[in-house]
């Protein structure tokens, strides 16, 4: 059964509160890594993205673009704040001059984004157990 306005709405509200969470998450299990001397920049972005897509209803091609794009921000907000260049440390200098970051790292950004976009765009556990069928066999 499709999805009212309404639903949709809080189904949407739930997809970005999930991808904070997730997002948060990630931020945190990255820096708890680099102090323990991993590097792991797509951690933020993957972990947002399943966020974002765990407590989803419905798949949404649409909300794993966004949850890419938020992804690649997070990647350079935790540049930012871990990596600073040395000529200036403003996030605004770290943008203009993305294409001066480490290749690892802007190839580990865009993994991050890529998992974001494909943890994102699928609603609920479908890769574990298609939530919708287990739904409608119980209605």
């Amino acid at each position: 059964m499709p999805m009212t306005g309404g639903e949709r709405l809080l189904d949407t509200v739930r997809s970005l509160i999930g991808a904070a969470a997730g997002g948060a998450l990630g931020y945190a299990v990255f820096s708890w890594f680099y102090r323990q001397g991993f590097y792991g920049m797509m951690i933020p972005g993957a972990l947002l993205g399943l966020g974002c897509g765990l407590v989803s209803r419905e798949n949404s091609v649409a909300r794993g673009v966004v949850c890419a794009l938020a992804a690649a921000a997070l990647a350079l907000f935790t540049e930012w704040k871990f990596f600073p260049f040395n000529a200036d440390g403003s996030f605004s200098y770290l943008v203009t001059h993305a294409h001066q970051i480490i290749r690892v790292h802007l190839l580990m950004m865009a993994l991050g984004a890529v998992f974001a976009y494909w943890f994102g765009k699928d609603g609920g556990l479908d890769r574990i157990a298609p939530r919708k069928e287990r739904y409608r066999q119980n209605v």
